[in-house]
């Protein structure tokens, strides 16, 4: 492939992967209170939010493993088309069975997220490779970042009465089946831009099976000391932070009346500070503090806001209309901005300490393992803090989440000193 088929192939991957997350999350302001609407409980919301996750984990290595046999193309463009169809039954769905199915099928072809990635390093050459994949979580954040405020603008009742307008009358349209409707369309314009500029880039085709299972190989990394912490706060964040977003919508739907728009808006400036914090702001502090100093501020910083955010009703009551904000908003943006300032810093940081605690030869199989332990963290965080919240009280998975901080504090303040470890071979040069 030339240098400019290769760049115009790395920008489709590019788009296809932002334009799937994109998708994610414009429904994520969303999904809470549709599902409530059907009679779910928190528990089957939680249970509705990691549905997503648990088929993005079982299908990512699936599809990846196809595209070795049949090539990446086809995945991809099946992908694209899986979630079309899968977007556009959410918005049509008239019971909860329906938006269940919905959501297994998008988290199915979520899993093209492998595919893309073998993608890219069949397009990059070694020493290209990690910019071209870190293209992919660009692509993660812009998303992240852009559909939730997306989301929230098209569930307002402007965006509703305009649309109904020119919209045939058997087509539900509301602040539920509109932004469904979006993403599916954004996926479709996605699929015909990949279907006419996307090359195969897989000549050689492969029959063998699949490695060693990812969950298999996450629990032989435990006994490994030089990663074992790590992955163990890399899951524990990953739980803290994904039952907190799976409950954070009802929360501030009860306790505040916010709807789908005014969600929509509080995810993505939260998503905006975590992305300014990761794009400017964490490189240069982490010269001059070092990963460990700010993986323990964010920490520090998550234990405390996670714990306060349930209790911002009663903070937002002490605080005075400053603005355009009302004394909940203030309260809410008082707390969500140090936990975003403290998400991105405990991420990065964590990255990088596991980055530094493995040899140049097992770069890839560490942060694997670390996105497994993720994957399968926010397949049972919502889950579970769907479960305190209906079985309980509202507060305990905020709490709880607070807690889960404590121990990442002690791993980070009693880890070792973290180098790349050597290999036998290095070792024998010495």
């Amino acid at each position: 492939m030339t240098e400019k088929g290769s760049s115009r192939a790395l920008a489709t991957v590019f788009t296809i992967v932002f334009v799937d997350l994109l998708g994610f999350g414009i429904l994520i302001p969303v999904i809470p209170l549709y599902a409530s609407a059907f009679g779910a409980n928190e528990f089957v919301v939680g249970l509705l939010i990691a549905s997503y996750s648990i088929m993005q984990f079982v299908f990512a290595p699936v599809l990846g493993r196809l595209s070795d046999v049949r090539g990446r193309r086809p995945i991809l463009l099946l992908s694209l088309f899986g979630s079309v169809l899968a977007w556009t039954l959410f918005g049509l769905a008239e019971s909860l069975v329906v938006l269940f199915l919905a959501r297994l099928l998008a988290g199915a072809m979520g899993g093209n997220i492998a595919t893309a990635q073998a993608y890219i390093a069949d397009i990059t050459p070694p020493e290209e490779r990690a910019k071209g994949l870190g293209l992919i979580g660009a692509a993660f954040g812009l998303g992240f970042v852009f559909g939730p405020a997306l989301g929230g603008l098209v569930s307002s009742d402007a965006a509703i009465t305009f649309i109904r307008g020119f919209s045939p009358g058997f087509v539900p349209i509301n602040r539920f089946s509109l932004p469904s409707f979006l993403a599916a369309g954004i996926c479709a314009v996605n699929l015909a831009v990949a279907f006419f500029t996307l090359p195969e880039t897989r000549t050689e085709r492969t029959t063998e099976g699949g490695d060693e299972s990812r969950i298999a190989r996450l629990f032989d990394s435990l006994s490994d000391p030089a990663l074992s912490g790590l992955v163990v706060s890399f899951f524990l964040v990953s739980l803290a932070l994904s039952g907190m977003e799976s409950m954070f919508v009802l929360f501030t739907e009860q306790k505040f009346g916010y709807g789908t728009t005014m969600n929509g808006y509080v995810l993505a400036y939260v998503g905006i500070i975590i992305a300014i914090v990761q794009g400017g702001l964490i490189g240069r502090l982490t010269d001059r503090f070092g990963e460990r100093t700010i993986a323990l501020v964010g920490a520090s910083l998550e234990f405390v806001t996670l714990s306060a955010l349930p209790f911002s009703p009663v903070i937002g009551r002490l605080l005075p209309t400053v603005g355009p904000f009302s004394d909940g908003l203030l309260a809410l943006s008082l707390v969500l901005t140090p936990l975003a300032v403290g998400n991105g810093f405990t991420n990065v940081s964590l990255t990088t300490l596991v980055s530094k605690s493995a040899s140049d030869d097992e770069q890839g199989g560490a942060f694997g393992i670390t996105q497994s332990a993720g994957s399968i963290a926010r397949a049972i965080g919502p889950i579970a803090a769907g479960g305190l919240y209906a079985a309980v009280a509202y507060w305990v998975p905020f709490v709880l989440g607070g807690l889960l901080m404590l121990p990442i504090c002690y791993v980070i303040l009693t880890t070792v000193q973290v180098g790349k470890r050597s290999t036998p071979a290095e070792n024998a040069e010495l």
